[in-house]
């Protein structure tokens, strides 16, 4: 992973002592909040329901031990005891004081950890699949040029202020684990057809009140190029992206505007302008960025080994979590595990401080001090000898988190909803938690096989409920809560936005209507067909009308 050098050191320390200076005189009451405002939004600072939110940045999802233990240590001394990672592979702390944020960011810098461009119309964390450098059918290592995306985009004094905020994704395999169809830039790392390294550049996804999905810009830009090209987008968009309407400010809006055509134009015009500029990327800083992120020493090992082989046939439940939780790794004899962080009932993505520590030496234990978060709210341990699954297993059991059911229904994303979130109309987190408890029997969730199921408390949409394979959107009706839902959303290769099946469900209907919607999908598959599947296939009108002529409560 990368390392700091003594500018980031430099950059980052100098930045908490900025904020330390404008904390002191927020609370000397020497500025207002007002003024306040863009310049804790800065440092990932928000003013949520009940208390300030800080998100720390964890770029393209790659972390260390070192780093969790330190994120242990602010959650026990300055929050709550626990945080909760996010869909854009962040985590955040919900109950920090204003007083103590300086000093969490001092401890944040001593593992080379920041909450610089977590918030604000600025380029927001760089995210990448969780899986990157260490799966197979990868054209590259992702992460790499994440990682010169995040050095050029960090403090670039021309996109401080840009007319919205502004999400990049990295994906380098054929299987879309980053959801780069849903960001204002997504990058598909690639080959052309003579073997050289490229980008298809595809640009103005997004979800929130209008979801839309990204348009390619460019089949392909040579990796020299990356940062010239995606520069000239950005100047464009600054140029001329609205600003009199914070609700059409975003790219996708001026995509959809302007058209794919006359956007490539104007970008196509810029880039010839500034192609050949000292934006160029040298191979020798290619290289250099590329040397943080070679593999580890691995051992000389063969895959499925006898007592590898053993262990699955003689323990039932270890196998359904291999079948669902491990993913083949590169290399031979090695394992990529998922660690689902929705245990039945729970709340999804939250961590207490001693999990945290507890993952942390697992982490030294079994996959070389390394940990990933996802962008369903999980983590990844990306470097696990298949001898050792077992043990990680046994280990994760103890904890709760051994659940074979990453990718199934008990495997939700929701925001905070307004259990935290100012912004949000109806909670998130309580109807997750009964949709988990209603469908606990994992030899029921195995035989429903995936189902993404997302949920959001509101239409800014964090809970990405639009690319569910069930969405449900938290609305409010004169002060109680119903439940939008959408069906046959995806955001992997696949990507759709899911369609609206008719009016709102009340809170106290909405888990029932979801299981008969599970039950139209099990009587009408094929065999093999996922939910997502069968629904493309005999279309909405047998899910729509499983829900309303059950008569349940609804409204327009």
């Amino acid at each position: 992973m990368y390392q700091y050098d003594e500018f980031d050191h430099k950059l980052v320390a100098e930045r908490t002592e900025q904020f330390r200076d404008q904390v002191a005189r927020r609370l000397a009451g020497e500025i207002t909040e007002d003024e306040f405002k863009p310049l804790r939004l800065m440092n990932g600072l928000y003013l949520q329901l009940h208390a300030y939110m800080l998100r720390v940045a964890i770029p393209y999802g790659t972390f260390s031990s070192t780093q969790l233990r330190k994120l242990a240590v602010i959650a026990n001394k300055y929050d709550r005891g626990y945080g909760h990672f996010t869909t854009r592979q962040n985590i955040q702390f919900n109950w920090p004081k204003l007083e103590d944020v300086p000093d969490i960011l001092e401890e944040l810098a001593e593992v080379e950890m920041h909450a610089i461009q977590t918030s604000g119309n600025c380029i927001r964390n760089v995210t990448a699949d969780q899986f990157a450098g260490v799966v197979a059918d990868e054209a590259d290592d992702s992460r790499i040029w994440a990682e010169i995306v995040r050095q050029w985009s960090t403090f670039h004094p021309e996109f401080a202020y840009l007319p919205r905020k502004f999400k990049f994704a990295f994906s380098a395999s054929e299987h879309d684990r980053a959801a780069v169809r849903f960001h204002d830039i997504g990058i598909i790392v690639k080959r052309n057809a003579e073997g050289d390294l490229g980008f298809e550049i595809l640009v103005g996804g997004g979800l929130g009140r209008t979801p839309m999905m990204a348009k390619t810009i460019r089949h392909f830009v040579p990796e020299r190029h990356l940062l010239s090209y995606i520069e000239a987008i950005l100047r464009v968009y600054n140029l001329i992206g609205r600003r009199d309407n914070k609700y059409k400010a975003r790219i996708k809006i001026l995509v959809h505007e302007l058209g794919i055509d006359e956007l490539s134009g104007l970008v196509e015009a810029e880039w010839e302008r500034i192609r050949d500029s000292d934006l160029k990327l040298p191979a020798e800083e290619i290289s250099r960025i590329r040397q943080h992120f070679a593999p580890p020493v691995y051992e000389a090992l063969e895959d499925d080994a006898p007592a590898f082989a053993a262990m699955r046939f003689e323990h039932s439940d270890f196998n359904r979590w291999v079948s669902t939780n491990v993913v083949t790794h590169k290399q031979p004899g090695y394992a990529i595990a998922t660690i689902s962080l929705k245990p039945i009932g729970g709340v999804p993505g939250d961590v207490t401080a001693l999990e945290m520590e507890a993952l942390a030496d697992l982490a030294d234990r079994y996959s070389l001090g390394e940990l990933r978060a996802t962008h369903e709210q999980n983590l990844v341990l990306p470097h696990v000898r298949q001898i050792d699954l077992f043990d990680l297993w046994s280990a994760l059991e103890e904890m709760g988190y051994g659940l074979p059911n990453a990718g199934l229904v008990s495997d939700i994303i929701a925001c905070p909803g307004m259990d935290y979130c100012a912004l949000a109309t109806a909670r998130s987190i309580p109807v997750a938690q009964r949709i988990s408890r209603r469908f606990a029997d994992l030899d029921r969730q195995l035989d429903i096989g995936e189902l993404k199921v997302k949920i959001s408390g509101c239409i800014n949409a964090c809970g990405h409920h639009h690319v569910g394979h069930i969405g449900l959107l938290g609305v409010d009706r004169k002060g109680e809560e119903f439940y939008q839902i959408t069906l046959g959303g995806s955001a992997a290769e696949d990507a759709a936005v899911g369609t609206i099946i008719g009016p709102a469900i009340a809170s106290d209907a909405v888990i029932d209507a979801f299981e008969t919607l599970v039950g139209v999908y099990l009587d009408q598959r094929n065999d093999g067909e996922r939910f997502v599947d069968t629904y493309r296939r005999v279309g909405l009108q047998p899910f729509k009308a499983s829900i309303y002529q059950e008569k349940l409560h609804a409204v327009a």
